[in-house]
């Protein structure tokens, strides 16, 4: 079974290309305009059950968004350094193996970084 994600506008493409090849993503401008607010991006991601994939800090706000109130939030931490890309996709891809239920994500807040995965709840 593979994991539903909901890919934010500020997602390079080639992440969301490469998570298209192991399991099921859902582009923002698939679905809502491109410059929706972040409370419609995350309505949208619970409303079609997926894990929201975003680079945008304020989802790694949990005041603003609390974990316990969604169905899952994956901050990915590229801070403008672009040939990360790589080695965050490898560690993300390894953790949604270790993690291939959609249900393990649900009140989550994972920060994926270069060098190590954080999850807050």
């Amino acid at each position: 079974m593979s994991l539903h994600f909901f890919s934010d506008q500020c997602v390079p493409s080639e992440i969301a290309d490469i998570l298209k090849q192991h399991h099921r993503v859902t582009l923002l401008r698939e679905v809502l305009p491109i410059r929706s607010p972040d409370p419609t991006v995350i309505a949208k991601a619970q409303e079609l059950g997926a894990v929201l994939l975003s680079l945008n800090g304020d989802f790694s706000d949990i005041v603003a968004y609390p974990p316990a109130a969604f169905g899952g939030i994956i901050a990915i931490q590229l801070h403008n350094h672009p040939e990360v890309i790589p080695s965050i996709m490898k560690r993300l891809l390894d953790f949604c193996s270790s993690n291939p239920e959609q249900e393990f994500f649900r009140g989550k807040l994972v920060i994926v970084e270069p060098h190590r995965i954080r999850i807050r709840q």
